[in-house]
């Protein structure tokens, strides 16, 4: 296969995975409210090849002469953002923004409580 053909079937396969569908998924209906859920897509793709350095009358090993290939890849992302929301009386979009600060207040909250824990603890076993 040369190394055209492997990017361009990376990138074929990749131009697959980030379709209409992968950003927006299967809507779901519950209650009379149309949910459509929106994730983040990327992509990206890369290819080399080798050509051989071959001299004339050279003693070269195939490693010193630059013998190679061809090599290829790519990856793809989606990352859930949030979710649209769709009823009679209106359509909004609802983002999934506040979970990071969510996790963080969480992992502060239980570091206050520990130590607020642990300084109560020290209290009550001098008594």
């Amino acid at each position: 296969m040369s190394t055209k053909e492997l990017i361009d079937s990376a990138v074929e396969h990749l131009r697959m995975g980030a379709s209409a569908k992968t950003v927006y998924g299967d809507p779901v209906v519950i209650d009379g409210k149309t949910i459509i859920p929106v994730a983040k897509v990327a992509y990206g793709f890369g290819g080399g090849s080798a050509t051989p350095l071959e001299t004339e009358g050279s003693e070269a090993t195939a490693h010193e002469k630059g013998v190679g290939g061809a090599g290829g890849g790519g990856g793809l992302a989606a990352k859930p953002v949030g979710v649209v929301e769709i009823t009679s009386a209106e359509t909004k979009f609802v983002p999934f923004a506040q979970s990071k600060k969510l996790a963080i207040a969480a992992l502060v909250g239980s570091g206050i409580g520990l130590a607020l824990g642990a300084f109560v603890g020290r209290k009550a076993a001098k008594f």
